[in-house]
């Protein structure tokens, strides 16, 4: 996503100053990391239920029935996507054993999309079965179409903005996990100190 240049200061040193002194003392940053990843996430949630919305209104209305027959060729679409992303990683990285093990797997699976394809396009007229049936991806809000091909499929599953949008979604569970154990240690620090000051004033009430 185009962003621009990011307004604050990235210093190794002062990263290197933080994490000396964070062993010190606990800043409690993640509480603003956490606030700031929650927004790209809501931003991102809240055009997936735009683009979903002015799609139920443009596509033309089909059965519940033939949807789910169309449910299921974009399941394995996005799987055969995801495989490919993955056995082009591997690739890369010279594991031409494991990318090959994929591949087998992509093989599979475009065989049993090609039947779910027969299972819908039996289900309903042929004019209707060449409009171009849109989906939103739930991770990054971009669309995917039923009859997109292998190269964009995985164009899109191994971008930078749908792997980014994994990555973000990832860190926000992780901070969130951590924002509530350092809350709960927090409130149980409370409750340790009240607890010592209450029993500091009924020793100095019982030597009086």
């Amino acid at each position: 996503m185009d962003l621009g240049e990011c307004l604050k200061v990235h210093d190794l040193a002062l990263r290197a100053d933080y994490e000396i002194a964070s062993k010190q003392q606990d800043f409690f940053f993640e509480l603003d990391a956490m606030d700031h990843l929650k927004s790209f996430i809501a931003d991102c949630d809240r055009q997936t239920d735009v683009a979903k919305k002015s799609l139920a209104d443009s596509q033309k209305e089909i059965s519940a029935e033939v949807a789910a027959k169309a449910e299921k060729v974009h399941e394995l679409n996005e799987e055969i996507g995801k495989l490919l992303a993955k056995a082009e990683q591997l690739g890369a990285e010279g594991n031409v054993e494991e990318s090959q093990k994929v591949m087998d797997e992509v093989e599979k699976t475009r065989i049993r999309k090609r039947e779910a394809e027969e299972i819908y396009r039996s289900s309903m007229p042929a004019s209707s079965f060449q409009q171009q049936k849109l989906r939103v991806c739930e991770v990054c809000s971009a669309y995917l179409g039923l009859h997109d091909n292998d190269r964009r499929l995985a164009d899109h599953f191994g971008g930078k903005l749908h792997l980014g949008f994994i990555e973000i979604r990832e860190k926000l569970d992780e901070l969130k996990r951590i924002v509530a154990e350092k809350q709960e240690k927090r409130n149980q620090d409370r409750l340790k100190r009240r607890e010592e000051r209450d029993r500091e004033e009924r020793d100095k009430l019982k030597r009086r």
